[in-house]
């Protein structure tokens, strides 16, 4: 009732002032607060809009007066609180009411409604919930964010405005709001009286209001422009994430789109029997040089303490068959060899084509030098393989030494 009355009344003083003005300087407070129930037909089809509509309805049945969290007003020294609830007293509901395992959990559900401005605390800019015996306030139903519209700028400042004229100590401007009040001063400078008169004007109405409902009223305007306007290092939930929104769907397409994804999981790209043909083909190969399941001549040094197989794969001299054989599965296989790579390098001079195998080399070690030395030793590589008159020049077609030259 108090967030009705209050919305209420700050639309007809809105319009009393608007009359005067031009119609553009007006537009941005006419949908300030829309009428509880009224949504944007955009709106539905967002899909925060489906989110915020998941925990308003979670926010119902914690208002509930008989099943609800208990909402008390506190008497503190020489003044009351009123309408407060503990954030124990949420953790607890939560944790009996919702299909919550643990308390870590329910903090993060009670954080997302208050990141969201549905719970806030009264004396905070922060809007986030512990599990303490801070008092926090349920958000006035006007002030839902899927009920309100994104506030303008000079919504913002009219708020600011008429927070300087109430000499209260807990209405006071944080850094922050006056560093944005002096901004959005210099922004509105031609209509600044506009909007001063209409702060003063809500400030009026503000003073004729019970004592205890402005405390409500106020704390519950606070958290909605902490919610749209947040202290820095919050963030601000209601930023529209680009890449969020392209990815978005319709809550009734999310069916659809389910069971498209379903399909193409299942749809096979490669056929299974090619894939593992490929499989049992590489496994036949490579079998008898693994040493795990072919025993080698000498016996395997992971096995025994016998380390004369690693040493006769580190010589060049009386290869084994079996060694030269792995040598024609590929090129790469043979480089990887150190005596392969010594005999091919043997063949390349015979060829006069050694100069090939040095680059190569050249270029492998490049990849493992610190990047303090890349640029010394590309110029090296350069100036020996690819320059105009290098001393081992490299064959390339004339596109790759025009590019490099």
């Amino acid at each position: 009732m108090l967030g009705a009355s209050f919305c209420s009344n700050r639309r007809q003083n809105s319009m009393a002032h608007r009359n005067s003005r031009r119609s553009d300087s007006t537009s941005s407070t006419t949908n300030r607060f829309p009428p509880e129930g009224t949504t944007n037909e955009k709106d539905e089809d967002n899909l925060d809009h489906f989110i915020y509509k998941k925990m308003e309805s979670i926010l119902e049945r914690m208002q509930d007066p008989h099943t609800g969290v208990i909402v008390r007003t506190v008497k503190s020294f020489m003044s009351k609180i009123p309408s407060v609830f503990t954030g124990a007293d949420l953790i607890s509901w939560i944790l009996r009411n919702l299909d919550v395992d643990d308390t870590t959990e329910a903090l993060h559900v009670a954080h997302l409604m208050g990141a969201h401005g549905y719970v806030f605390p009264i004396d905070d800019h922060i809007l986030t919930v512990k599990n303490d015996g801070a008092y926090y306030r349920f958000q006035t139903p006007c002030f839902w964010l899927s009920r309100s519209s994104e506030p303008e700028n000079t919504d913002y400042a009219v708020y600011l405005c008429k927070r300087t004229m109430q000499n209260k100590q807990r209405l006071e401007l944080a850094d922050y709001e006056a560093e944005n009040l002096a901004r959005l001063q210099k922004m509105f400078s031609r209509k600044w009286e506009f909007i001063f008169i209409q702060a003063e004007a809500q400030a009026k109405v503000d003073k004729k209001r019970d004592k205890l409902e402005r405390k409500v009223l106020d704390s519950q305007e606070r958290a909605f422009w902490d919610v749209h306007r947040p202290a820095p290092g919050c963030v601000n939930t209601t930023d529209v994430d680009i890449k969020k929104t392209y990815r978005a769907v319709k809550p009734r397409q999310i069916n659809g789109r389910i069971e498209h994804l379903r399909r193409q999981i299942e749809r096979r790209k490669i056929k299974v029997s090619k894939v593992a043909e490929s499989y049992l083909s590489y496994f036949e190969q490579y079998m008898e040089f693994d040493p795990f399941i072919t025993p080698p001549e000498p016996s395997n040094p992971w096995i025994s303490d016998n380390t004369d197989h690693w040493e006769q794969e580190s010589t060049t001299k009386d290869i084994p068959q079996r060694r030269v054989k792995r040598w024609s599965f590929s090129v790469r296989e043979l480089l990887k060899d150190n005596a392969g790579r010594e005999h091919f390098r043997r063949f390349l001079e015979k060829e006069f084509s050694a100069e090939n195998l040095k680059f190569w080399e050249a270029c492998q070690k490049l990849k493992f030098t610190a990047q303090n030395d890349v640029e010394t030793m590309v110029q090296e590589i350069y100036t020996e393989y690819l320059a105009p008159g290098a001393c081992d020049p490299v064959n390339v077609d004339c596109k790759v030494a025009e590019t490099v030259t």
